[in-house]
């Protein structure tokens, strides 16, 4: 086993790992559901399977990574050889999920760019990604993550201990201009008031796949990032704190997005239209809106980038570890490669509008091959190969050293035997689903 470069403090780690976890998600897609799952009982739902899938899932490939010091592939490979096909997964999805999120980190640079040189965002968002324009914004969001990976984990720590801060205190910024707008009221109801009569079945799946996806569990990332961790770290902790700092920004871009769009009698449930085509009609109607519209996509653009950051790392690490490459041409590689994938989904809305694929846009087929296949598979064969195969008590000590107790151990192995690859079926079995009823209810 070779020795690894390591975090050089637990803040520079737990603000890199969080984020990973903080992606343009936690900004509009927790806060949604929220408010359409019955407000209050939603959150509740969603903070007792961070506690059954999330933490546990994170604590594995945490504990699995530092034991270990390898990149997923190898890291599983020193379980069973077999299982090198759980790393596989999770290499692969951070490799294609990057090659779109890309795109869509290119359009926030289009806005921040936009709103910095005329004080207004781009005339028309339909025919600005209509175009072939978006390719420019995909390949400079690209360079900026692979310069960042480019240095290694001191330039990944050093930009996660700058970005992740600033997140925070621009979120404030903005949440105090939008609650103050008249009848922001309404979109914090929307958000925290309980009603049961919303909260379902489809409440409960919801809340499940999205701390499934919010965490980026079974990506590699946390397996990566706890490759570079040092012996005497607790881990179940540092997993508590990224995972309360998830959660923590999720609702707070809730109370900073809602009350504006409440206020404005705008429809809440768009998706990433919401950020780019909603958003700024809010701000260019209220007073200072370009300024605090710059102020939102900045912050948007260390969300996203902190996360491409860490979908980039998995990549890179495998390309080291496993390939023997040098981390600076990895690095070049790897991002030049993930850049000419995403150019289909650069094109999706335009060149290639009328390409389908299983009845599915280009980029919409990315994401759901990533989000219903590769993840789902990822996390039960985790599972099983960590639960049954192997043995989880050789993680028990991993985590135990130094004299530190791991308090709920038993209740840990329970869950990735039983409770964890229950509910990660169920999120399969929802994603096989959903295709479904796209690829056969269309027909």
């Amino acid at each position: 086993m070779r020795t690894k470069t390591q975090w050089a403090s637990k803040l520079g780690f737990i603000m890199a790992t969080a984020g990973a976890a903080i992606g343009l998600g936690n900004l509009w897609k927790f806060p949604y559901l929220m408010g359409r799952n019955g407000g209050f009982p939603f959150l509740i739902a969603y903070l007792f399977f961070i506690v059954v899938l999330g933490l546990p899932v994170m604590i594995t490939e945490m504990s699995l990574g530092r034991k270990t010091r390898h990149d997923p592939v190898q890291a599983y490979g020193d379980i069973d050889p077999h299982a090198r096909i759980v790393g596989i997964f999770g290499v692969l999805a951070a490799f294609i999920i990057l090659s779109y999120y890309s795109v869509i980190g290119g359009w926030i640079i289009k806005y921040i760019v936009s709103y910095g040189t005329t004080m207004a965002a781009p005339v028309d968002f339909d025919g600005f990604i209509g175009s072939s324009e978006p390719i420019l914004w995909h390949l400079v969001f690209m360079a900026i993550t692979t310069g960042v990976c480019y240095f290694g984990i001191g330039g990944i720590e050093k930009a996660s201990k700058i970005m992740m801060p600033l997140l925070f205190v621009l979120l404030l910024v903005i949440i105090g201009r939008s609650v103050t707008l008249p009848g922001a009221g309404k979109g914090l109801e929307f958000m925290f008031t309980p009603d049961f009569s919303k909260f379902s079945l489809n409440s409960i799946s919801g809340a499940l796949g999205q701390v499934f996806y919010s965490l980026s569990l079974c990506m590699g990332i946390t397996i990566t990032y706890g490759s570079y961790l040092g012996e005497k770290e607790n881990i179940p902790r540092s997993c508590l704190s990224v995972a309360g700092l998830d959660t923590l920004i999720a609702v707070l871009a809730g109370i900073a997005i809602f009350p504006a769009v409440f206020a404005f009698n705008l429809e809440p449930g768009q998706g990433p239209g919401l950020i780019f085509g909603t958003l700024p009609k809010v701000f260019s109607a209220i007073a200072g809106g370009e300024i605090f519209a710059c102020l939102f996509f900045i912050l948007v653009f260390f969300a996203a980038v902190t996360s491409a950051i860490a979908l980039l790392e998995v990549s890179v690490s495998f390309a080291i570890d496993t390939m023997r490459l040098p981390r600076k041409k990895a690095t070049l590689i790897i991002g030049t490669a993930i850049f000419i994938l995403g150019i289909p989904s650069a094109l999706s809305f335009g060149a290639l509008g009328q390409v389908q694929i299983l009845n599915y846009s280009v980029f919409d087929f990315v994401g759901m091959l990533t989000d219903n296949i590769l993840l789902p598979f990822g996390g039960i064969t985790m599972c099983y190969y960590v639960g049954w195969k192997w043995h989880p008590e050789y993680l028990v000590d991993e985590i135990e050293r130094d004299g530190l107790t791991f308090k709920v151990k038993k209740l840990w192995i329970i869950c990735i035997r039983y409770l964890t690859p229950v509910l990660v079926g169920i999120v399969t079995l929802t994603g096989f689903y959903n295709i479904y009823v796209t690829v056969y209810r269309t027909m």
